[in-house]
């Protein structure tokens, strides 16, 4: 591991912009990270998403990582911008999110298991504001109706029985007793905001305007109202300053903020982005889980909020995953099949379409490669891609590090050669009705033939009006392994309708939160959990974190 003035001094970023935080990772100083309105950003960004993956995923990560690191090994000024990893999964049932192998982030271990604090600062700034909302019920000092409080408690952990949970009981000294649960922290508002928020000042805006609940004639309730602020402000300080840290082979690497890509909007944040674009002459980020979901999101959402739209955009396959699309398991779709690896080509040839026509964006294939694959079905793969007419790459960044993403690399430095400044292009128009944009992204991303909104998302659409939210983007709550609402639903289903079970609005982030089914913001370990083979040595080295 290089140390961070060498990776700080690729960017060209002065020692007074930023600060030590340990060894081999700095914060940078708001006075250098909060990048103005209107000042011309010099890079190229390069979009990494998906197609459905497995529920172990596909590895963007490592392509992102791996094709920065080869750009970089071919002499581009490049810089890798990711979100940080949520400890819930780490701990859980898909481990680490910091690539792997040779294709990583450093400190491999700091970056899984909270970093620089950032998380953990948005967990208490997002819990502050729910005890203030339950002190004030408590002293009767407020119009807020302890019924109609629906924000949730949020930890950084997967914990099923934390779900639906009742609070205040004990007595009169304990608190209002009521019904509420608990979310993921990645699926926290505060979380969005953070990520949305353009420096300080658009922070405590957006902060402010945090719905919490409802009075008792159906007024909406902020945290503005219960005075929170001025403290949940003063928690996220250091939160909202992206870290700086470096790949295993020495390119330079911001990483902040963490929304989920199923639940939230599933992007870095903005201020980590356009500092980044501001910075190097390349931008690799990504979008969380498929392309129907992160990668949809940051274009309709962050981009739009951002004024930012990518020069170029890799879309990652994998055997694995076009075959497990093909209708097999994940274990046997390891095995050699291409019969159900055609049979699967039809949910990538959708996510290309999607990103062709609805978005104009020409996507690079990366096939991420493993050790199964067999040629054969790699050529065969190659060759469906190349009479779609795009361009396609083997990628190996986790076996051999900088050598497995030149090709990759080349491809792109190919692209983004020829191309212009982009021409942002939408699903939906702002000023579209909210049904309208929900439409749009079923019909034009999921495929589907349409949408059923139930009796209880007619009545919560009524309150998005209500609350002004009419023109804001759509942030759809769905699963990522399908294309449908239906996990088990894989590769390209037809006619399917997409059923809008409820619809929430997050009024500090500002978009609405249809949600297509029974969506799950708080995950549950799984019966064999990474940590269970997790350790620490008597030297302090930790063993098992993948």
């Amino acid at each position: 591991m290089l140390p961070i003035e060498e990776i700080a001094a690729k960017l060209e970023v002065p020692r007074s912009d930023w600060v030590p935080f340990g060894e081999g990772v700095a914060k940078l100083r708001a006075e250098s990270a909060f990048v103005p309105e209107g000042q011309k950003l010099r890079g190229k960004l390069v979009l990494v998403s998906a197609i459905n993956p497995t529920p172990a995923g596909e590895g963007k990560t490592t392509i992102s990582i791996g094709m920065s690191d080869g750009l970089s090994r071919r002499g581009k000024n490049v810089v890798v911008a990711l979100r940080q990893p949520s400890l819930g999964p780490t701990l859980g049932s898909k481990g680490g999110g910091a690539g792997g192998g040779r294709s990583r982030l450093e400190p491999f271990e700091r970056v899984n298991l909270g970093l620089t604090g950032d998380i953990h600062a948005v967990t208490s700034a997002h819990n502050l504001l729910a005890s203030l909302c339950d002190n004030v019920l408590h002293f009767g000092d407020t119009k807020l109706d302890a019924r109609k409080m629906d924000f949730p408690r949020v930890i950084d952990l997967d914990d099923r029985s934390l779900r639906d949970v009742l609070v205040g009981l004990g007595g009169s000294l304990q608190g209002v007793p009521r019904e509420t649960r608990f979310d993921i922290t990645a699926a926290s508002e505060v979380m969005a905001v953070l990520c949305l928020a353009r420096d300080y000042a658009d922070l405590k805006r957006r902060l402010a305007r945090i719905r919490v609940g409802w009075t008792r004639d159906n007024q909406p309730v902020y945290a503005a109202d219960v005075g929170a602020v001025g403290g949940m402000a003063v928690v996220l300080r250091e939160a909202m300053l992206p870290n700086l840290l470096q790949t295993h082979e020495g390119t330079p690497a911001l990483v902040h903020g963490g929304p989920f890509g199923n639940i939230a909007h599933g992007c870095s944040s903005i201020v980590q982005t356009r500092y980044a674009l501001s910075r190097a002459d390349i931008v690799v980020t990504e979008g969380g889980f498929g392309f129907d979901l992160g990668g949809e999101k940051f274009l309709d959402i962050k981009c739009r909020l951002a004024g930012l739209f990518p020069h170029a955009m890799v879309l990652v396959a994998t055997l694995k995953a076009l075959k497990y699309h093909g209708g097999v398991d994940v274990k046997e779709a390891t095995k050699p099949n291409l019969e159900v690896l055609k049979k699967g080509f039809g949910n990538l040839k959708k996510h290309i379409d999607t990103a062709k026509t609805a978005f104009g964006l020409e996507p690079v294939v990366a096939i991420n490669m493993f050790p199964t694959d067999t040629d054969a079905e790699l050529k065969t793969l190659e060759s469906m891609v190349a009479e779609l007419g795009c361009k396609v790459a083997r990628a190996s960044g986790y076996a051999n590090g900088a050598e497995g993403g030149l090709a990759l690399a080349d491809v792109m430095s190919d692209v983004l050669a020829n191309a212009g400044e982009p021409k942002p292009r939408f699903v939906y128009d702002l000023t579209d009705p909210v049904v309208t944009k929900i439409e749009k992204i079923a019909r034009t991303v999921y495929g589907a033939s349409g949408i059923e909104l139930s009796s209880q998302a007619h009545k919560d659409l009524a309150r998005v009006s209500a609350a002004g939210l009419d023109q804001a983007p759509v942030c759809m709550a769905k699963t990522h392994l399908s294309l449908t609402a239906e996990s088990k639903l894989g590769g390209l289903p037809q006619d399917h309708v997409v059923p809008i079970q409820s619809v929430r609005f997050s009024s500090g982030a500002g978009f609405v939160v249809p949600l297509c089914g029974d969506i799950m913001t708080m995950p549950g370990l799984g019966r064999q959990p990474a940590v269970l083979g997790m350790d620490l040595t008597d030297a302090g080295e930790i063993l098992g974190l993948k």
